[in-house]
């Protein structure tokens, strides 16, 4: 397991798998030694016609996110968004203080 992935999807991760072997398929490994052929190590007619790769080497294409352009309407200009999250804000942080305050009003009305 690697804990340096932050993208844990299936989909991300076969596409990763699968341009990682596209690379190892096309990797030239030259030999340590030139008389001594080893397991693993490209045939000499690879080793002649290899080059230098300069610059990215299959580099990872990824889309590009559409960007939808709207209309600002006076709506949009008269929302004050601070104010808006602000609000919103309170809301979330007293939501259960406010729940208890309603359920104790409800029993003291049945009482």
């Amino acid at each position: 397991v690697d804990h340096r992935r932050r993208n844990c999807s299936l989909e991300g991760l076969q596409t990763n798998v699968q341009r990682l072997k596209t690379y190892k398929a096309k990797l030239v490994v030259f030999p340590r030694h030139a008389r001594k052929f080893k397991a693993g190590d490209s045939t000499p007619e690879e080793l002649a016609t290899a080059t230098q790769v300069h610059g990215d080497y299959m580099p990872i294409q990824r889309e590009k996110p559409s960007v939808e352009l709207v209309k600002v309407t006076d709506e949009m200009k008269s929302l004050n968004a601070y104010a808006k999250l602000r609000l919103e804000r309170t809301n979330e942080r007293h939501f259960g203080a406010r729940l208890k305050k309603a359920a104790e009003a409800e029993k003291e009305d049945k009482k």
